[in-house]
C-alpha cells in the first residue's frame, strides 16, 4: 500500500474511525465523491476523537487557556469513490512538534478494502490571542500515549 510521507502511518493502528455511506450531496453530478468532501468528514472524526477523550474544541480556551487551530491541510486522491459506496476514514496520530500535531487519515472502500485516499491536518496551539503556543503538556502527553498505542 503507498502513500504519501504526510500520511505514511499506516503502521501504526488508528486512534479512532468511522464508517459512512456516501450519499448523493457527497457526490457530482457523474455519482463520483466530490474532492472537499474528504474535508468536513476527516475534521468531524478529529473533532469527535478529541471530544471523547476530554479535549472539547468549544472549551479548551476557557478550561486549559489555550485552543486549537488547523494550520494546513493535505490530501491525496488515489481511488475514485462513488454514490452509495461505504467509506472507512481512519485517524491516525502523526508527527508531534512542538506547537503542533499532524494528524493522519486513510479512507478505505470497505467493499473491496481499496485506500481511496490519504490526507493530513496539521493543528497548532494557540494562546487566546492566536499566537503560536508550545504544545500544553496535558495535551502533549495525552497525544503521545496515543499515538504508542
Amino acid at each position: 500500500m503507498q502513500t504519501n510521507s504526510a500520511a505514511s502511518t499506516t503502521t501504526l493502528k488508528p486512534v479512532h474511525e468511522h464508517t459512512q455511506r456516501l450519499s448523493y450531496a457527497d457526490t457530482d453530478p457523474a455519482g463520483i465523491l466530490y474532492y472537499a468532501t474528504w474535508f468536513p468528514r476527516m475534521e468531524a472524526l478529529q473533532t469527535e476523537w478529541l471530544l471523547l477523550n476530554g479535549f472539547r474544541q468549544d472549551t479548551l480556551l476557557e478550561r486549559f487557556g489555550w485552543w486549537t487551530v488547523s494550520r494546513a491541510t493535505h490530501c491525496d486522491y488515489l481511488q475514485a469513490a462513488r454514490l452509495f459506496e461505504e467509506i472507512t476514514i481512519e485517524l491516525r496520530v502523526g508527527e508531534i512538534g512542538n506547537c503542533s500535531v499532524r494528524f493522519d487519515f486513510q479512507m478505505w472502500r470497505r467493499s473491496d478494502q481499496t485506500l481511496v485516499a490519504t490526507a493530513s491536518n496539521w493543528l497548532v496551539t494557540v494562546s487566546p490571542e492566536q499566537k503560536a503556543i508550545r504544545l500544553p503538556e496535558v495535551f502533549r502527553t495525552f497525544l503521545e500515549s496515543s499515538a504508542a498505542q
